[in-house]
């Protein structure tokens, strides 16, 4: 019989028949929307209603359970559920998260996030009810790693793990490898050291995705040899904001032998180039790659970039050309630099003022307007604005002088050029 709550917080079957209740949890159709759940044997004295409404996916966060309940029940409603949300709870002992877990025969996603389970051990023999899961978070929950690498040795099919926020400064060594795990997140932590994302590899060695965003890594130590052996089957590797700081560094992403797709954001050595600057030279760093920072790298992208990134780096000294440098040369030719046109708008043109016999160069602004001009023009051939009539001359032009007669237009619109005249002309009495 569940005992009512008390000091030992609440339980996971009493929030179950709380939330899921036909008043409080109206049964929903559709594929995946849950069942109607009534048990062939309830355990005498149940407290639980004698139906519940139960999807498949259970999300029961911050609802302050801290224990199970009564096991029997669990096993009674829960032997559908593949999902189940316990993120933001009271969940210090894994023996409580075991009875929970090892009654949802069919459970294959487990979110533990933001319980305190910090310096609390896990029992091998409590582990075994973990097996069936195959994705598992545990972000902030500062879970130490030995009970990680319990908890990948006794699932054997674990394809998703997510470590964030955990404060791993170090990953324990593993004798006995993971092979299933596919996903690993473990951002938001304390790895600076190579030596310790190095550990990862032998293993996790089916790893595809490999999410490090937010450690302060600050290099890739390996060679060659040890990198391609080291993560033989990953497609995708994030580093945002880590601390990586030399191209040395970058170069050496391209020896995973499959990799795809790389995420590289907020690093030291991208912030002194502009954004168009940071992808091209990252794409010519990168040939292996076809997403970067999610976006997809065309052909025709690539090609631009490769040959940018031979001509920012052609009057550099050869001590400091990078060596993809001569690759790309290899395959381009030495480019020289792509001549530097002004497209911005002229905001003056120098022109010819020409008033019957009097001849005269003046700067003019090319924002103002014809009245404007005709102000300006006032003190050139002494005569007012309202008593002339003014004239465009293109020089590169067949046709004749245009009268400028709209003072409201902008004289940007006539395109003036540089030595192009104005023809003043008095108007007649």
């Amino acid at each position: 019989m569940e005992p009512p709550e008390d000091s030992g917080g609440r339980s996971f079957v009493e929030v179950l028949s709380e939330k899921y209740s036909p008043e409080n949890f109206p049964l929903r159709r559709g594929p995946g929307m849950g069942v109607v759940v009534v048990p062939t044997v309830a355990p005498q004295g149940s407290a639980m209603k004698d139906r519940l409404n139960m999807p498949t996916i259970l999300v029961l966060n911050s609802c302050g359970i801290r224990r199970a309940g009564d096991q029997a029940e669990i096993a009674a409603f829960c032997a559908h559920v593949l999902e189940l949300d316990l993120s933001h709870n009271q969940l210090q002992d894994w023996t409580e998260i075991s009875k929970i877990v090892s009654n949802i025969p069919n459970l294959e996603f487990l979110n533990l996030s933001s319980n305190p389970l910090s310096g609390r051990s896990l029992e091998p023999q409590c582990a075994g009810g973990f097996c069936r899961v195959r994705r598992l978070v545990l972000n902030n929950t500062r879970v130490s790693w030995d009970t990680v690498l319990l908890l990948t040795r006794e699932i054997p099919e674990l394809e998703e793990l997510f470590l964030c926020l955990n404060e791993y400064g170090a990953v324990g060594a593993c004798g006995v490898a993971s092979p299933t795990l596919r996903l690993l997140h473990i951002t938001h932590n304390g790895l600076q050291d190579w030596a310790e994302v190095r550990k990862l590899g032998p293993m996790f060695p089916g790893l595809d995705t490999l999410v490090m965003s937010n450690n302060n890594l600050s290099s890739i130590q390996d060679g060659e040899d040890v990198l391609r052996r080291l993560f033989p089957n990953l497609r995708s590797i994030s580093l945002t904001n880590s601390g990586l700081s030399r191209w040395e560094d970058i170069e050496k992403l391209n020896w995973f032998p499959k990799l795809e797709e790389v995420r590289l954001q907020g690093i030291p050595l991208l912030q002194s180039y502009t954004n168009a600057e940071r992808r091209s030279l990252m794409i010519a760093h990168l040939p292996v790659i076809s997403l970067l920072n999610s976006s997809v790298v065309s052909d025709c992208e690539r090609e631009d970039a490769e040959r940018f990134f031979i001509r920012y780096y052609v009057d550099h000294p050869e001590e400091e050309l990078p060596y993809r440098y001569h690759s790309l040369v290899t395959k381009y030719g030495k480019l020289e630099p792509l001549a530097e046109i002004d497209l911005r708008p002229r905001d003056h043109a120098l022109v010819e003022v020409r008033c019957e016999d009097k001849v005269e160069q003046l700067s003019i602004r090319l924002d103002q307007r014809v009245a404007e001009l005709k102000k300006q023009l006032t003190t050139v051939v002494q005569l007012s604005a309202s008593s002339m009539r003014i004239y465009y001359i293109d020089k590169c032009s067949a046709f004749g002088p245009e009268e400028m007669k709209y003072n409201t237009r902008a004289l940007h619109s006539y395109s003036i050029q540089d030595g192009d005249e104005i023809l003043v002309v008095p108007k007649t009495k």
